[in-house]
């Protein structure tokens, strides 16, 4: 149970990056280097996640 409620917290702060990367680019100068960070962050929940499922199976 306790890798599964760590996914759902991983993909919840996935989420909330992908909101945020969404808000970067809307702005009329989007910050390229913000961008590339956000990116890699999100990046890095997700590859957490998948090696989180892979251990479950």
């Amino acid at each position: 149970m306790a890798v599964e409620a760590r996914i759902r917290e991983l993909g919840s702060r996935h989420q909330s990056l992908e909101l945020a990367i969404q808000e970067e680019l809307r702005r009329p100068a989007a910050d390229d280097t913000k961008l590339k960070e956000l990116k890699r962050q999100k990046l890095r929940l997700k590859e957490e996640m998948e090696a989180l499922r892979e251990r479950m199976h």
